[in-house]
């Protein structure tokens, strides 16, 4: 069986940050994607969905310091769908990115902050780009 989630997107909003007594932290913020189509009378329309997005461990540390509303990024990860209670015991199900690993795509300093905070050997790599700015690295 596999599980794998491979977005393009936009952040909706700067990370949010959860530190835990034991060292762990996430981050979650929410990513948007487009999709455009052509409606019955030739006119362009864009559907956005968004999707929320999970980091832990160092790949949220790196979030933290590096990713901010407006930011193109590419994810990796996995789909998974939580059930959790309200304060009437009510249940309700939230689903959620997990994401193993991100990339920075976009201008030239966006590309320069994530490949300063890649100095480590993490599956996490930035995406090399040419000097006219266009990605040279993208897995399609």
């Amino acid at each position: 069986m596999v599980n794998k989630v491979i977005l393009i997107g936009n952040l909706g909003k700067d990370p949010e940050i959860k530190r835990f007594d034991n060292g762990g932290i996430i981050a979650r913020f929410p990513l948007a994607t487009n999709e455009n189509y052509l409606d019955k009378t030739g006119e362009w329309q864009t559907i956005t969905d968004w999707h929320n997005i999970v980091l832990r461990g160092k790949t949220a540390e790196r979030a933290e310091k590096y990713l901010h509303k407006g930011n193109t990024i590419f994810i990796e990860g996995k789909i998974r769908t939580r059930k959790w209670q309200d304060a009437n015991g009510n249940d309700h199900y939230t689903t959620e990115i997990i994401a193993m690993s991100y990339r920075s795509i976009g201008n030239r300093r966006d590309h320069e902050e994530t490949s300063s905070s890649n100095s480590d050997t993490s599956t996490e790599n930035s995406v090399e780009t040419k000097k006219d700015n266009s990605v040279d690295d993208l897995p399609f």
